[in-house]
């Protein structure tokens, strides 16, 4: 039990200095970027000095949790507050951090697939948007549509991509699974007939994409109501004008290493790891964003 609890508060560590780095690439202004680093600091020491402790407690690793879940806190409140007031540079799109450590959804989603996922599939759909942007803002400035085509094809599979994924990572958590409350279930239950038959069309959705791709719970503005939708690639067969609330990537670097072409296997354990407090934060942000209904 002292070894796991070592590991896990190690894995903790290593996580908070994941996070020191990217916090150190986003565009946060200098003395804000400080603050964060000295809570994190502070946070890391906490960790340091309970790992050399000659016996953890399970009293001493919820404390350490408990303030890097306060930490977390303030700083999604940030970010969110940050997204809503400012906009990201063309070509300036950063990836973001993971909201957990890599292996924090074992052993549903395993720490190697989690790191390879997130550090180089994520960062190259990043990397893909950005040089599209940037190459169609060359474009703009003088006058030629050379390739146009090309570009606008590539913004269109590594934005979905970025935009895709980001939503992902926080649909997850390892205190997720079980079902939603309140108005989100509600809704479901009035769009879908129980969560039980929702539950079981998203599998099933999920499970027939084609080759690769997704499988979305979205909001539609223009029927008010929730639907299921599946996407090839990021970007192919999909429905406009919808917010997604819940995304599940299909997609064999999703599960390959683990599950192998065992697909289903993936679905159904994915459920123990659906973070219904961010789905549902998603859904009353948007809730009441409704077109002339048609």
């Amino acid at each position: 039990m002292q070894n796991e609890r070592r590991q896990y508060l190690q894995s903790l560590l290593n996580w908070a200095n994941e996070v020191e780095g990217s916090l150190k690439q986003a565009p946060i202004e200098k003395g804000k970027l400080d603050e964060w680093m000295d809570e994190f600091d502070q946070w890391k020491k906490m960790i340091q000095k309970t790992i050399r402790k000659d016996e953890i407690t399970a009293g001493d690793v919820e404390d350490v949790v408990r303030e890097g879940e306060r930490i977390i806190y303030h700083l999604e409140d940030y970010v969110e507050t940050n997204r809503q007031t400012g906009r990201v540079p063309i070509g300036k799109h950063k990836l973001p951090p993971l909201p957990y450590p890599y292996n924090a959804l074992e052993p549903y989603i395993s720490k190697e697939i989690m790191r390879l996922h997130h550090d180089v599939h994520h960062q190259s759909y990043v990397d893909g948007l950005n040089k599209a942007e940037i190459e169609l803002e060359k474009l703009r400035k003088n006058g030629k549509d050379t390739l146009i085509k090309h570009w606008l094809r590539e913004q269109s599979f590594h934005g979905s991509g970025h935009f895709l994924h980001t939503i992902f990572w926080f649909n997850m958590s390892p205190d997720g699974g079980g079902k939603p409350e309140g108005e989100l279930l509600k809704q479901i239950n009035k769009d879908f007939g129980s969560f039980k038959s929702f539950k079981k069309q998203f599998t099933d959705a999920a499970k027939s994409v084609e080759g690769v791709g997704w499988a979305l719970l979205v909001w539609e503005m223009r029927s008010g109501r929730l639907a299921i939708q599946t996407v090839e690639k990021h970007q192919n067969v999909s429905l406009w004008d919808v917010v997604p609330l819940l995304a599940l990537d299909v997609w064999e670097h999703a599960y390959y290493l683990q599950y192998q072409n065992k697909r289903g296997d993936y679905v159904e354990n994915w459920w123990n790891v659906v973070n219904w407090k961010d789905v549902t934060a998603r859904f009353t942000s948007v809730k009441d964003l409704k077109w002339s209904l048609y």
